[in-house]
């Protein structure tokens, strides 16, 4: 296994410095190589193998790193693998992110040759369905919650940054805690909050919904329901996904 470590440390060390022919030394002329970019279906042959390399010795030349950080090998008498995580980025970008490495080798002629290697990130994109889902939980959340008449839990999805234009009062309110004295005020009638028909799209940590929201409040002088027209942004962060903006209006 000691040849094995050799060889890719070789390799690694000879990637960061941009040295095509160490990077290309004991690869199999079948290389299979899944890369980070495209094609899906990898990277096949040495000739294709050597073609992806001049841009990224290029984007290494400007400051990336290409660093082991742990490696762990697996070693039979003609077949061995190999996987280990690297730093591989530009300074501000390495102090979480890793490559995924798994490296396939074969012994031939006497010597370990690289026949596969899969390169990738993690991909830490929020599918569609999953972010709008989400944030139907969160409109559904304020329904109970404001049902309830539970002000804390109504903030727990509204970030501190966020700016609101309401039906009435200042041009805008900025921040959560100008928010939350909107929401207090609203508490002190009971009410219920619906948003039936709402439309939500997400794409990867930001989402838009929009829709009618539905208001039927409590009064001295009895039950008083309300539609009016609603926008909400939300961004998800460590706190999940949390209300940025929204807009209301009645129709005049």
């Amino acid at each position: 296994m000691d040849e094995i470590r050799e060889l890719i440390e070789r390799w690694v060390a000879a990637v960061h410095a941009g040295d095509l022919a160490t990077v290309l030394a004991d690869h199999s002329e079948d290389i299979v190589m899944f890369d980070v970019p495209p094609p899906y279906d990898g990277v096949r042959g040495l000739a294709a193998y050597e073609e992806t390399w001049p841009g990224f010795f290029e984007w290494q030349a400007t400051g990336a790193s290409f660093e082991l950080v742990s490696l762990e090998i697996t070693a039979g008498s003609d077949v061995a693998f190999a996987f280990a995580l690297l730093k591989c980025g530009m300074p501000d970008e390495t102090a979480d992110r890793r490559l995924r490495l798994t490296i396939g080798l074969r012994k031939l002629d006497g010597r370990w040759t690289v026949t596969h290697e899969h390169h990738s990130f993690p991909h830490d994109e929020i599918p569609s369905p999953v972010g709008e889902s989400a944030v139907r939980e969160v409109l559904d959340d304020w329904t109970t919650k404001t049902a309830a008449g539970d002000l804390d839990g109504l903030m727990g999805s509204i970030a501190p940054d966020v700016v609101s234009y309401e039906h009435a009062g200042p041009l805008q309110y900025a921040g959560r805690d100008a928010v939350r004295e909107v929401c207090a005020e609203g508490l002190k009638t009971p009410a219920t909050f619906t948003t039936p028909d709402h439309t939500i799209i997400a794409r990867n940590d930001l989402a838009v919904a929009w829709g009618i929201d539905h208001v039927t409040a409590e009064t001295d002088d009895g039950r008083v329901e309300s539609e009016s027209r609603a926008t909400r942004v939300f961004r998800h962060g460590p706190e999940g996904w949390q209300l940025i903006h929204q807009h209301l209006s009645f129709p005049r």
